[in-house]
């Protein structure tokens, strides 16, 4: 435990103050056992505040004590009797130390507030630096990702294939990039629009003659994916790529009344 800076922290002088609960008060006393350097401090702070009442409220400087019971029993009188003045001057300092004391004490529960919305403070500070360094991480992986994509782009074994927009949505557009040795195609699909609610786009492999699709696979969590740029597996001897709207799950075969984009790869 670092005893220097649990002094400094100012529950000490709460735990003299009262300003504690029973279980902090508990443990405050336990730690105080533990080490005497935290002990020595609480006999300081109470000693402080005994010696800041006592200048400011002073005893009575002459009690009855003995002599009040002697006057009692008969033994002498008492013919001095403390003036009503000096009373009121005692009064009147004790009243003066108790406030004293309360300002003390107010004085103690600020610090604690001050020290408690600091601690917020710095929890908030913490958390926001977390946040930063989470999309600090997002920033790089998806630059990462950015690089293995631009790599993967500038093979020479890759075919780019335009997709132009058919009847169903003229203004649609795609690109495949189709790397015959690895047998995948990435779908730049920007110029789609977003599909309906339970549809899914469906990228299919033709062969011409005779007209064979084979599905290549969907265009998952398009709403979500900011990149619109799909990876899939296509191991087909490809002569075109279509794109089609299908219902969610996809479909055997493409419908083509719901034919997006198309494009034939080229000879060269």
């Amino acid at each position: 435990m670092e005893v220097e800076k649990y002094i400094a922290s100012g529950i000490l002088e709460l735990y003299v103050a009262g300003l504690l609960t029973e279980e902090e008060n508990l443990e405050v006393h336990k730690i105080a056992t533990e080490h005497v350097a935290i002990k020595n401090e609480i006999l300081a702070i109470e000693a402080a505040i005994l010696e800041l009442t006592q200048a400011v409220a002073p005893a009575y400087q002459k009690r009855k004590g003995f002599d009040d019971v002697k006057v009692r029993i008969g033994e002498r009188k008492d013919s001095k009797v403390i003036q009503l003045p000096k009373e009121e001057k005692s009064d009147l300092g004790k009243y003066i130390g108790w406030a004293a004391a309360i300002l003390f004490g107010a004085g103690l529960l600020w610090f604690y507030v001050q020290n408690d919305e600091l601690k917020s403070d710095i929890e908030m500070v913490n958390g926001q630096n977390e946040v930063l360094e989470q999309q600090i991480l997002e920033a790089r992986g998806s630059l990462t990702e950015t690089k293995e994509l631009l790599t993967s782009l500038r093979d020479r074994n890759v075919s780019v294939v335009p997709l132009a927009g058919q009847e169903v949505s003229p203004d649609s557009y795609a690109k495949a990039y189709w790397n015959k040795e690895q047998n995948k195609v990435l779908i730049d699909a920007q110029g789609l629009p977003e599909p309906p609610d339970g549809m899914v786009y469906q990228v299919w492999s033709l062969k011409m003659d005779p007209l064979t699709p084979t599905s290549v696979g969907l265009l998952e969590d398009f709403q979500t994916d900011e990149n619109k740029v799909f990876t899939l597996n296509n191991p087909n001897e490809s002569e075109a790529f279509g794109i089609t709207l299908e219902p969610a799950g996809g479909s055997e075969g493409p419908t083509m009344e719901q034919l997006y984009t198309l494009g034939a790869v080229s000879s060269s």
